[in-house]
């Protein structure tokens, strides 16, 4: 079905309960409120979720990350389907990170592709678009059977390192797959780039076997996407410290945290961990060197140009 112009429809933001301070600072920046609702628990732990105003004809957007526990994807589903029962002309699920993006092929027998498996829930629960940041692969684009607007925190994350006047720069893929990404950030910021060369013997768990190019005396960037237990991050800037890299910062645009990660990153040595706030980052999950940085005005920048349909890939040209 085409896709028809909603610019005379009023935007209405809402969001659930994963990242609700990323969601009012996106509502801050598009100055209008956060839509009313009501989300709250059965005794049994079922979600109950009721919008308390009135959504006909309007153009909503969703705002949830959908990282664990499983209930923030249950959430979003549960708010696409009531938004979409009640008459709104489109509704767009803003989604920071989308969980489930790893296990996005079969590279084993008998295993699921979750990530498929999660684009057609939202789709099926009601979304018209999607609006994702930094897919773990930039296929997952393709599992979703609605438009999808793909974004980059790359402008955020680059904007940070260059108020820093890195010496000799050198940004450092963490594993061959991250080459492209490490190779934009290394465009971007007029460094050199270098590669991990890592073995994952299983899951969580990462090897540093080499590193190809040049890092000694240099101040050193590794990026990914995602920090989970932090393993790659770890084995990656122990392995810089030992090739006499001058300074070594790490940064990735998703932060899990999970498991050892915080005792991992503590113990490292990098000089700083920058990631965005698309996960929101409990208190007890923050250590001395972590940086947070905002990354609400560039999908706050988004949502406004949905709405008034403009064009999206024009905020990284």
């Amino acid at each position: 079905m085409a896709e028809i112009s909603l610019t005379s429809s009023k935007m209405l933001l809402m969001a659930g309960t994963a990242n609700r301070p990323l969601a009012e600072e996106m509502a801050g920046q598009l100055n209008r409120p956060l839509c009313c609702v009501t989300i709250r628990r059965f005794a049994d732990g079922e979600i109950f979720v009721k919008i308390d105003e009135n959504v006909r004809g309007q153009d909503v957007f969703i705002i949830q990350p959908t990282n664990p526990p499983a209930e923030n994807i249950l959430e979003l589903l549960i708010l696409l389907d009531a938004v979409k029962r009640a008459s709104a002309a489109r509704v767009t699920a803003v989604i920071p990170y989308f969980g489930y993006a790893r296990q996005d092929r079969k590279d084993q027998p008998r295993v699921a592709i979750s990530a498929k498996l999660m684009a057609n829930l939202i789709t099926t629960a009601g979304a018209d678009r999607v609006l994702g940041l930094d897919f773990h692969q930039h296929q997952l684009q393709g599992f979703f059977d609605v438009p999808v607007d793909h974004l980059y925190a790359a402008p955020v994350l680059v904007q940070h390192y260059r108020d820093k006047t890195l010496h000799r720069p050198v940004v450092v893929a963490p594993d061959v797959g991250g080459a492209k990404m490490a190779r934009g950030f290394a465009k971007r910021l007029d460094a050199a780039l270098a590669i991990i060369d890592k073995r994952r013997p299983s899951a969580n768990v990462a090897e540093v076997v080499n590193v190809v190019g040049e890092v000694e005396g240099c101040d050193c960037l590794l990026v990914d996407d995602m920090i989970d237990t932090g393993g790659t991050m770890a084995e990656g800037i122990q392995a810089l410290r030992r090739l006499g890299a001058r300074e070594v910062y790490c940064c990735a645009t998703h932060a899990l945290l999970s498991g050892p990660a915080v005792d991992r990153l503590s113990a490292s040595g990098a000089t700083e961990v920058a990631v965005t706030n698309t996960v929101r980052i409990p208190e007890e999950r923050r250590f001395e060197g972590l940086k947070i940085l905002s990354i609400g005005p560039l999908l706050a920048q988004a949502i406004r140009f949905t709405h008034s349909d403009q064009s999206v890939s024009s905020l990284f040209d």
